[in-house]
């Protein structure tokens, strides 16, 4: 696992590198540009054995080169393990709009759903609860959020861009869009099964329930639940709020604030890891002691590599949110695909399974890798072969001990291939 030296975290949970190849030795094998691989699939002439004579989907192909002339090396009946959020409906309210990618789209992803939401300027998610915990990624703009614990406790906060929050099972809170332009955040839950259009909403919820009962419950006259909406608001307009140290100094004064924040401003995080090849910032319960979802946030410069790896604790829910990207899934029994990823897209690995990925595009690739547990954790294919007896492993792959003797057992990374 990539060791840590986050300002915001605490220090040292490996030996090797995150990003990058494991070895200065496996540099022959990176030398041959991602991108011109992808382009020359894409416009690959093959010969009549190749020509497409019926339908066909150019635009879709074209972001498919991968999937229209596999690698060699891809082999079996692997399953697709990609969806994007472009396929699915998108629910637009006053405040903003949404959609989702849950195990009723993609049905790979058993263990996680995701959600995207936009909100305007003063567009409130409103007030609600769930069963399942909810883990945030703010890819633009900034948002106000609030909740409430168990105890009564209170929680206000502002998030922006690159910043990230939390939100237990069962905890009420909200979401309001800032600034003149509001914001757009993603949402991924630990249940597959997990649906945004049937959370608990507080004005769903008042609006089925007997207003002499409301009325008694609080001890005023039943006609001051009148104006109680007949309908759920979920995404409204409103004003924007009040400011932050004023709403702070009100929600706190009766019982004080939450004894851990939910929100982490992964904006001002240092990276757990910078190589040549990029960076990545790991977040899970050792720096930021509310999660239980745990999440790293991989930045892959032109031609970098996410290393040949595993999570033996979890599944993986990945979110791309700049770049573009392939990624190579082995499962097993001699079955392995290569897929495409592009702005928007959704990743599914089932837990341990060896994969890699690989930005093949002129800018920088940002991923989000997600898991539905509180502790980060992977093996490399180089920290593995690196601490395993080099005589054994050569009997294993014929590579050579010189070569294996040269593998990093600390850190080592490769440049990007541009």
């Amino acid at each position: 696992m990539a060791e840590r030296n986050s300002k915001t975290g605490p220090t040292g949970v490996s030996r090797r590198s995150f990003l990058g190849k494991t070895s200065a030795a496996f540099a022959a094998v990176a030398s041959f540009p991602a991108l011109a691989a992808a382009q020359q699939s894409q416009n690959r002439q093959g010969g009549a054995n190749e020509q497409e004579l019926g339908p066909r989907n150019p635009a879709l192909q074209a972001q498919e080169p991968d999937s229209m002339f596999p690698p060699a090396t891809d082999a079996g009946g692997q399953p697709p393990f990609k969806y994007s959020f472009a396929l699915s409906h998108r629910r637009i309210e006053p405040g903003g709009w949404t959609r989702q990618v849950t195990v009723r789209d993609f049905p790979m992803s058993k263990r996680m759903a995701g959600v995207e939401m936009r909100l305007v300027a003063g567009g409130v998610r409103e007030l609600h609860w769930h069963v399942s915990s909810e883990w945030a990624f703010m890819t633009s703009g900034s948002a106000r959020i609030t909740a409430v614990d168990h105890k009564g406790r209170a929680f206000v906060e502002d998030v922006n861009e690159g910043d990230l929050w939390l939100f237990p099972g069962g905890v009420p809170h909200s979401i309001q869009g800032l600034g003149e332009n509001g914001c757009q955040f993603l949402l991924v839950f630990d249940d597959g099964n997990f649906n945004e259009f049937e959370t608990f909403l507080l004005t769903d919820w008042l609006h089925h329930t007997p207003p002499e009962v409301l009325g008694k419950n609080f001890n005023v006259p039943a006609s001051t639940f009148n104006n109680v909406p007949a309908h759920e608001k979920f995404i409204f307009n409103a004003e924007l709020p009040r400011p932050l140290t004023e709403e702070k100094k009100q929600v706190y004064e009766a019982v004080g604030p939450v004894p851990n924040s939910y929100a982490f401003y992964a904006s001002k995080m240092e990276p757990t890891k910078v190589t040549p090849g990029g960076s990545v910032k790991i977040v899970d319960r050792n720096n930021f002691s509310a999660t239980g979802i745990a999440a790293a946030i991989v930045t892959l410069k032109p031609g970098g590599l996410r290393e040949l790896h595993w999570h033996p604790n979890a599944d993986e829910w990945q979110y791309f949110v700049k770049g573009s990207a392939r990624m190579t899934v082995f499962a097993a029994g001699a079955h392995a695909r290569t897929m495409d990823f592009h702005p928007g897209d959704v990743g599914y690995i089932n837990q341990s399974l060896p994969h890699y990925v690989e930005n093949i595009g002129e800018t920088d690739l940002v991923f989000l890798e997600v898991f539905p547990t509180g502790e980060y954790q992977d093996i490399s294919l180089g920290e593995w072969l690196a601490h395993t007896p080099s005589r054994l492993v050569d009997q294993h792959l014929g590579t050579g001990e010189d070569f294996l003797n040269k593998i990093a057992k600390k850190e080592a990374v490769i440049a990007p291939e541009k």
